[in-house]
């Protein structure tokens, strides 16, 4: 009986520490968890700006934390990648990337923000079945930068007014930005994930409330927020889809 019992005891203790070790991973996670749920009070207008505001520069380090403790390595902007797999910057909508204007355009006000602070980048799709003409396979929608998936949305259907539609907003910690994919087909990473450049972590698609029509040309539509003192600023990722690697 002695000898079953040192056996058991060590065993006990090993996996009893490994559940232990899961349970810490998963609860840090609640982190990337809170900010979800934050992102999704401001674009639902369920929130006061500078509640948001405040809740954003709290959960921020956090998310560095998060990042680091759980293996994220950081990939600077010379690593970044083009986020459609296939694609180059001809594909880009508008002269020189005019289609982006961030006028108007404040986070805080979620759902119902003015300008279009982003580049939309267009696929080959005539039928508008979200499948590239050339192929007949859907295109892959690949990180840009390296971070942490902080915030997205896999539901949507077309009664919705959600003008995103299937998002995801990833948190890169090297540049201390925001970037945002919207009108995804389907979205493949979770919240809490941590990616690099050229992961795919979505599907071009239709979603969202203008998207869908007939009259818009199936596209990736692309933003990125510079984070400073809790505002987030909209920069124009034009010269940097110029420049960054293309995957075939």
């Amino acid at each position: 009986m002695k000898i079953i019992y040192y056996i058991i005891l060590p065993l006990f203790a090993f996996f009893s520490a490994n559940k232990l070790l899961a349970i810490e991973i998963k609860d840090t996670n609640n982190v990337c968890v809170e900010f979800n749920g934050v992102n999704t009070k401001v674009r639902d207008g369920e929130i006061s700006k500078e509640d948001a505001r405040q809740k954003i520069l709290e959960l921020i380090p956090k998310i560095n934390t998060y990042f680091i403790n759980n293996g994220g390595k950081e990939y600077t902007s010379d690593d970044w990648v083009f986020p459609l797999k296939g694609y180059g910057s001809n594909a880009i909508g508008g002269k020189n990337g005019s289609g982006y204007n961030a006028k108007g355009y404040d986070y805080y006000d979620g759902n119902k923000h003015g300008g279009h602070p982003a580049q939309d980048i267009f696929i080959h799709d005539r039928d508008l079945n979200c499948l590239d003409d050339n192929t007949d396979d859907p295109v892959d929608v690949l990180s840009m930068s390296s971070g942490v998936v902080v915030a997205l949305e896999k539901s949507w259907n077309e009664s919705s007014d959600l003008r995103g539609g299937k998002y995801i907003w990833i948190y890169d910690t090297y540049s201390d930005g925001l970037f945002y994919y919207a009108h995804n087909r389907n979205v493949v990473v979770n919240v809490g994930d941590i990616v690099k450049p050229g992961d795919k972590i979505a599907e071009v698609g239709r979603s969202g409330l203008n998207a869908y029509k007939k009259r818009s040309p199936t596209h990736l539509h692309i933003t990125y927020l510079e984070i400073n003192n809790g505002k987030l600023n909209p920069v124009n990722l034009y010269d940097d889809l110029l420049n960054v690697k293309i995957v075939k």
